[in-house]
């Protein structure tokens, strides 16, 4: 049986070096779920691309959820909560609705080349 105590643990000893890989393996996950997106690939490749990024996602959340269990209430908490809730929410976007996702996307790089090209 699966020992919570050892986890909450490890999370605890090891939050500085959970969150050096968390964070920007979360931010990269989510990035290629919509670079995926953006370039309309194979349904298979963005669902493996999605799964990927959720599970980092919820590993941020549970790993944060174990700071908040023992009353860290700080700024980096939240924004770490923040960053989890975000990329596991564009992610499920991604699997739910990837056609308007990919409209988004198309509309911001749009806004972007024109606003890059008249400065």
């Amino acid at each position: 049986m699966l020992n919570f105590d050892i986890l909450l643990q490890f999370s605890f000893a090891h939050c500085v070096a959970i969150c050096t890989f968390l964070v920007p393996a979360n931010l990269l996950a989510t990035g290629q779920t919509l670079r995926l997106i953006g370039l309309r690939r194979d349904q298979v490749q963005i669902w493996q691309a999605v799964g990927i990024a959720s599970i980092l996602a919820l590993v941020m959340l549970l790993h944060v959820f174990s700071w908040f269990l023992i009353g860290v209430v700080m700024a980096p908490t939240y924004i770490l909560l923040w960053l989890g809730g975000m990329c596991l929410s564009v992610n499920l976007w991604a699997l739910i609705n990837p056609t308007s996702l990919g409209q988004v996307l198309e509309t911001a790089y749009k806004s972007v080349a024109s606003w890059v090209t008249s400065n």
